[in-house]
């Protein structure tokens, strides 16, 4: 009983899916396929600001292992946000691309562009 009434939800949603691309027409389909072999991922931009450079960690504290650094003022890829310890009054830190992902405190990047999104 419970999960026909899940399967008829699920329908339901699928059908107006559809309905909304099929409404939108091929242009809005056409700028909402992904690029890059079938994975697209948006990243942030952020300027470094701290002028002795900036650590990046494994965990968003400043017990994480050093897993890399970027120098004053270059540009990082910014995944998205998460609460860790407080630095200097700011409490934020961003999720960094480098590679590989490593945390860095958001006191020490000045965004370019809208803020990142919560993970």
């Amino acid at each position: 009983m419970l999960q026909s009434k899940f399967r008829k939800i699920a329908v339901g949603v699928a059908t107006g899916a559809i309905a909304t691309l099929a409404a939108a027409g091929p242009a809005a389909a056409a700028t909402a396929a992904p690029t890059g072999g079938g994975h697209h991922h948006h990243f942030y931009k952020g300027k470094v600001i701290a002028h002795s450079g900036l650590l990046l960690r494994s965990a968003p504290n400043k017990g994480g292992h050093v897993v890399g650094s970027k120098p004053y003022g270059a540009i990082v890829k910014i995944k998205c946000k998460v609460h860790g310890q407080n630095i200097d009054g700011n409490n934020r830190w961003y999720v960094l691309k480098d590679g590989h992902y490593a945390f860095a405190s958001a006191r020490y990047i000045k965004n370019i562009g809208p803020a990142p999104r919560w993970c």
